[in-house]
């Protein structure tokens, strides 16, 4: 009898190493043989710990589960599937989970994310070999006409980088995974990195064959030490399987992987900071160009990717890019996995194709609020995404929609927030937040922001509001063109989304509600 119960960082924070334990234990007193898998998390973070159970019929779930309900539940039967106030019934078919399309997290949850064997039998692979035999010329161009755009917010076209890369001089050159998910509201690199790290290995090594890349680096930021683990333990499983090395799957191309750790810099998110870490170096933003596709780590040229564009090509590879390209919405192809946070009744991950609404994530998918408060506004994109209020719910998930309403995807992260959140004070936050993590390189980022907290204190104060608010206005001008890098450019979509639908949380006069939505639409 298999039973599972996940080994998530996330799961594990609320209980699901003492759950396991509790099952073992009380297998052992009853004199049952159980078969215990610690599998990956299926993203739905309300019913941690989840605990399933195969059985004839598709695997059961029971949820949130305490080492306290273990005895109740194995008096109820659950080995055998049978009700209990926790069971939460056949999990594929949970609303949130059946809605979805789990391209990147097909696997993710199903098994335990360190056997190969498992990979093998739920499609891992497939890509790979078929990389193989295309060569990199046809993978390159696979990946170009899938329509595959970064995941990490940029939104670049990956075969287009790809194909830089390819074409480029140089006898050495890198394949650098950017992991260091440092934006709030974000968790699905950690989730797959923890849950099927494989993946990742097999996305990097199709990759370095794409462009002729032989050293993978995956960066991950140091608050994900279980993530890490796994991808170091996975690593090393895949290179004694013949995987990584001299030849790749018995191949005639050679890549590996390192696992290179962060120190918590969020300014490491962006690409050429991460480079100069990698290299030992200062966390600092280099000027562009050279970009690194040309020169990048130790000078060579360098695809970086983030976790879920790399992640994303084994489908391509695997099912062809057309099949690939069926899904999404506009020039934004695909599926991403949207991740819901804050005050939002079910958290967690959520994979679909591009197209859906803010409005469907927030109410039919998240539930609206977890304490059953008025929504009041989403912030997408982390904490320099823009804040959108319930009126532009409307809004597609689509990269080029939400530039329109001058907001960003960013990495595909949705915070949720209750009528009782002050806005101002959230965008007081955006600027302190830039000014504390600014690798005080260039001076609109590392003194912009500052005097962005000072003058936003005053308008708090209600000291010369419209004069300070006209200031903070041009200090984001400044903060927008005159930054080296994203960190200072994007602080002014929080601020100004904020001072522009939420201008009575600055002491200004509020404008009818209608006049501000005919404004954007």
């Amino acid at each position: 009898m298999k039973v599972f119960v996940s080994l998530d960082a996330g799961a594990i924070a609320v209980g699901a190493e003492r759950a396991a334990k509790a099952i073992a234990a009380e297998a052992q007193k009853r004199n049952l043989e159980i078969e215990l898998v610690r599998n990956g998390a299926r993203g739905m973070f309300w019913l941690e710990p989840l605990v399933e159970v195969a059985t004839p019929a598709g695997r059961i779930g029971y949820g949130p589960v305490a080492s306290k309900d273990v005895a109740s539940l194995f008096d109820a039967g659950f080995l055998e599937g049978r009700p209990h106030p926790l069971c939460v019934g056949l999990v594929e078919d949970i609303p949130f989970f059946k809605r979805q399309t789990r391209l990147v997290f097909a696997r993710c949850g199903l098994a335990d994310p360190f056997s190969l064997d498992d990979y093998r039998s739920l499609g891992g692979l497939r890509g790979l070999e078929r990389a193989i035999a295309l060569g990199p010329e046809e993978i390159v161009a696979e990946v170009k006409r899938s329509g595959l755009r970064g995941r990490g917010g940029a939104g670049f076209p990956t075969g287009i980088k790809w194909e830089t890369a390819a074409r480029a001089a140089g006898t050495k050159k890198y394949i650098v995974c950017n992991a260091d998910e440092g934006d709030s509201g974000t968790f699905a690199d950690r989730v797959l990195m923890e849950g099927d790290p494989f993946t990742l290995i097999e996305g990097m090594a199709i990759a370095g064959i794409g462009v002729g890349a032989t050293q993978g680096y995956i960066y991950i930021r140091s608050e994900y030490p279980h993530a890490m683990r796994s991808m170091t333990k996975a690593i090393e499983i895949a290179r004694g399987a013949g995987l990584l090395g001299p030849q790749v799957a018995g191949s005639k191309y050679s890549f590996d992987i390192e696992v290179r750790v962060g120190a918590g810099a969020y300014i490491c998110g962006e690409e050429t900071s991460m480079l100069e870490s990698i290299e030992g170096k200062r966390g600092q933003v280099r000027a562009k160009p050279p970009l690194p596709v040309l020169s990048g780590l130790f000078g060579k040229p360098t695809v970086i990717n983030n976790l879920l564009s790399l992640a994303s090509v084994l489908f391509i590879l695997s099912e062809g890019a057309q099949a690939y390209a069926d899904f999404g919405w506009g020039k934004s192809r695909g599926t991403m996995p949207i991740q819901l946070a804050g005050n939002v009744k079910q958290g967690g991950i959520f994979e679909c194709a591009f197209g859906i609404t803010l409005g469907e994530l927030v109410y039919e998918v998240g539930g609206g609020t977890s304490n059953g408060r008025p929504v009041r506004a989403v912030q997408a994109g982390g904490p320099l995404g823009a804040y959108f209020p319930p009126a532009l719910f409307d809004t597609p998930y689509d990269y080029e929609a939400f530039a329109a309403r001058e907001g960003l995807i960013g990495h595909g992260g949705i915070v949720v927030f209750d009528d009782t959140v002050d806005l101002a004070r959230m965008a007081r936050f955006a600027m302190e937040f830039c000014a504390h993590e600014s690798c005080g390189k260039c001076t609109p980022c590392r003194i912009g922001s500052t005097r962005g907290v000072e003058t936003i204190d005053r308008i708090l104060a209600g000291r010369d509001i419209e004069k300070n608010v006209a200031l903070v206005r041009d200090l984001c001008e400044t903060l927008k063109f005159g930054s080296l890098c994203a960190l200072g450019g994007l602080v002014p979509y929080p601020v100004l989304s904020a001072l522009k639908y939420f201008p009575g949380d600055f002491g200004m006069a509020v404008r009818p509600a209608a006049a501000a939505v005919r404004e954007v639409t």
